[in-house]
């Protein structure tokens, strides 16, 4: 018979993230597998996670998962119960969508056990509110082969429709390289300089956001210019343009992140 695949979120910061559920999970499953790649969880261990669990895990690389399609974990599900660790919310990167289809399409039984997300971080932390953001979209490293102009369009297009855009920061694990805000602020900026529709300006209100669910985030309202020049430390990070605020909104956006008295000015 067809064994079963669980993906299984980790959470944003370490393993403690891990919920019961899915530690319970973990102990009962024939083999278990992590990728590392798809977010940067800064203080995440894979050996307290074996302690804790008492399993080994074995990590796979976005090649296992890309090119060569999740064959050894499709095959491991068909002998026995497997498990695939994901940081963050599972579902969330499309890679493991195309896997989880991948797997029902060959008979294997798959399920889902949900982790904290970034995306539900980002507008716990800032304080706006979730129905009003628009489309996400990432900021990719620029390069010399390429200019990709989506995050500029996207933001102008929520911005036109008074809605809120989350900016995920490119992330290269395997460089250990993670865009911080100002190099995100930059990429859009250079953008703005060839576009010219004044969509990400020195005065165009944004949140930044580092190492949202640890004990410590940062979270900082300011107009590009000043935020460009705030210390964040280190990744992760994440980038939001507020649209049309609330009250509520730039009152939140005033005591959680040190906005300037002034957003309260942009409520329509």
């Amino acid at each position: 018979m067809p064994g079963e695949l669980v993906f299984i979120g980790l959470g944003l910061n370490d393993e403690k993230d891990l919920s019961l559920r899915g530690l319970e999970t973990i102990r009962e499953a024939n083999t278990i597998f992590a990728e590392l790649y798809t977010n940067l969880m800064p203080t995440f261990s894979l050996s307290r996670l074996e302690r804790l669990s008492k399993k080994t895990i074995s990590v796979v690389s976005r090649r296992d998962l890309e090119e060569k399609s999740g064959d050894k974990i499709l095959d491991a599900a068909k002998k026995g119960k497997t498990v695939l660790l994901v940081p963050g919310d599972p579902l969330i990167a499309t890679t493991h969508v195309d896997l989880r289809i991948r797997a029902e399409k060959q008979g294997v039984k798959t399920q889902i056990v949900h982790g904290a997300s970034i995306i539900s971080a980002v507008i716990g932390l800032s304080g706006l509110q979730n129905y009003k953001f628009g489309r996400s979209v990432t900021i990719p490293f620029p390069s010399e082969f390429s200019s990709v102009e989506t995050p500029y369009t996207v933001v102008m297009e929520n911005m036109r429709r008074g809605l809120h855009t989350l900016c995920f920061l490119d992330i290269r694990a395997e460089d250990q390289r993670y865009m911080t805000i100002q190099q995100g602020l930059e990429v859009l900026l250079e953008i703005e300089k060839r576009k010219r529709k004044h969509v990400i300006t020195p005065g165009t209100l944004a949140v930044g956001i580092a190492r949202a669910g640890s004990s410590h985030p940062i979270v900082k309202a300011r107009f590009v210019t000043e935020l460009m020049n705030c210390e964040f430390g280190p990744p992760p990070h994440s980038l939001v343009f507020p649209g049309r605020l609330h009250f509520v909104e730039a009152e939140a956006l005033v005591t959680f992140a040190e906005a300037p008295e002034s957003v309260t000015e942009l409520v329509r």
